[in-house]
């Protein structure tokens, strides 16, 4: 088993803020038992899956099952693409170049289209091999468990296909409908389609907090104690802890960082070879088969840009 890297004065604060209770008097009498203190809210790091496992599964001991809700992140969290070409980072790297050159050559047309295209062809791998495991641990043990993650209902099929590939399901575990809606929908708060399927939640980039909060609503699912997190991106781990500040539900955010040392070596020269070399056969694809499971027709450069080109 691979070593276990968290932030240690954060651990150190986090075991002490969490776990107060191993420590709390227990009356003889059941009656007189001492309530196991509240969880707090907490940030720390670390680059396994089973820490984040642990943690939940002693909260569950201290306030039960029905109390703690597990939310992981998908994309390089759980899963990560299996080349650069159509990873996170990718993704990342192309809106950050639209940014700064928007008529630049490295810059993909329809970066939407282009991801799914890219997720439909390509394969994810575990970011931990018994990433899968942890899991299960979390719900044989009667946990709710769900996905939130930042891509859209337009992904859905690619999405489940790879978690499926690799192990992981969410039905089991999710909150109810176990199946979720059949449709799309605007979650309350939120401006864009989403969707809730078998466990796992669709946000389409949405305010990750306020996308749990309105699906804790609308699924009738009373807040928990405590809600643990694991997510590789910290901003929506703080989106996550703001939502919920001030209420009866502590927020326990995990930074997950296995995929860290291949974020950072992404190279975006690379991923533009890549995707010359890929973009002919997908078009030919869509031009045999149709575009039913990705469209890569037209193209959204501006004039100027082309006029540029």
């Amino acid at each position: 088993m691979t070593a276990r890297k968290v932030n240690p004065i954060a651990l150190l604060v986090l075991t002490a803020g969490l776990f107060a209770c191993a420590s709390a008097p227990v009356s003889d009498s059941p009656a007189d038992s001492a309530e196991a203190p509240p969880p707090q809210n907490m940030m720390a790091g670390t680059d396994d899956l089973g820490m984040v496992a642990d943690m939940a599964l002693q909260l569950a001991d201290s306030h039960g099952n029905d109390q703690v809700l597990v939310v992981f992140d998908i994309d390089n969290t759980l899963l990560a693409m299996e080349q650069d070409l159509g990873s996170d980072q990718w993704y990342y790297w192309q809106k950050d170049l639209e940014k700064e050159d928007p008529c630049s050559a490295m810059l993909v047309d329809n970066i939407f289209a282009a991801q799914g295209a890219l997720f439909f062809a390509g394969a994810m791998r575990p970011t931990q091999h018994d990433g899968a495991e942890q899991l299960r641990r979390l719900q044989d043990a009667g946990l709710r468990v769900i996905a939130v993650t930042s891509r859209g209902p337009e992904y859905r099929l690619q999405t489940f296909r790879e978690l499926r590939r690799n192990g992981i399901s969410f039905w089991s575990s999710a909150l109810p409908p176990q199946h979720g809606y059949p449709d799309n929908f605007i979650p309350a708060g939120g401006s864009r389609p989403s969707r809730y399927e078998d466990g796992v939640f669709l946000t389409a980039g949405q305010h990750k907090g306020e996308m749990l909060q309105a699906l804790l609503n609308k699924t009738g699912t009373p807040q928990p104690k405590a809600i643990v997190i694991a997510d590789d991106k910290a901003y929506h781990l703080r989106d996550m802890m703001e939502t919920f500040e001030g209420s009866n539900t502590a927020v326990i955010a995990w930074r997950f960082s296995r995929e860290d040392a291949n974020v950072d070596a992404f190279d975006p020269d690379e991923a533009a070879v890549q995707w010359n070399a890929a973009q002919p056969a997908l078009l030919e694809i869509q031009e045999v088969f149709g575009p039913g499971n990705f469209d890569l027709s037209g193209s959204d450069v501006s004039e100027e840009c082309s006029v540029q080109h």
